[in-house]
């Protein structure tokens, strides 16, 4: 479990700059300049989502059962997802009306990811994993949203070419994540026997 801890701690933090000490990392960028910024925050990310991704494998060898697993909760879980691909796909596709309208499509995507995680799985890792996430998206959101209000962000209107473009982008990449990609992934099918 410490590995796990330990890369959501670097993940995470690295990912929670903007919340807690955007004036700190504004002095950065001036002082170090934006590559290397980019530079170092990438190089935190990827180290962490690595630590991450190897402690929660160790993780997963010796579960730690807090709840037994409940069918309801899986298919639940699977309509979470797809919500959550649309949110995600959507802040890619230009001009598509659910980022007008949320303004922070991924990481409300992200928080819907979480928290279906959260419902499908059961054990101490599963908990700390997408717990953490769901937290650091709940944050993160509202931060965004008041550095949008402080600085009087707009959003354009979307177009239904943009938003069709976004819903349908989101339904094939949940159908492939579902029916394929989630069970070669991670050893687990969503719709699985």
């Amino acid at each position: 479990m410490t590995f796990l801890i330990l890369g959501l701690i670097l993940f995470l933090g690295v990912h929670s700059v903007r919340i807690f000490a955007e004036g700190w990392r504004t002095a950065q960028i001036a002082q170090r300049g934006e590559g290397a910024w980019k530079g170092l925050y990438s190089v935190a990310s990827i180290v962490g989502f690595g630590l991450i991704i190897w402690g929660y494998g160790l993780a997963r060898e010796q579960p730690t059962v807090l709840w037994p697993p409940q069918l309801w909760a899986r298919h639940l879980a699977s309509l979470l997802m797809l919500a959550a691909f649309i949110l995600l796909a959507a802040a890619y596709v230009p001009k598509n009306g659910i980022k007008a309208w949320v303004h922070h499509p991924m990481v409300l995507g992200v928080k819907v990811w979480a928290l279906a995680h959260l419902l499908a799985n059961h054990t101490l890792a599963d908990l700390l994993l997408f717990g953490s996430f769901l937290v650091w998206a709940v944050l993160d959101f509202r931060a965004a949203r008041q550095r949008d209000r402080a600085g009087q962000v707009s959003y354009p209107a979307g177009t239904l070419g943009g938003t069709l473009g976004a819903v349908v982008g989101g339904l094939v990449a949940w159908a492939v994540f579902a029916f394929w990609a989630h069970g070669w992934l991670f050893g687990v099918t969503p719709f699985g026997r």
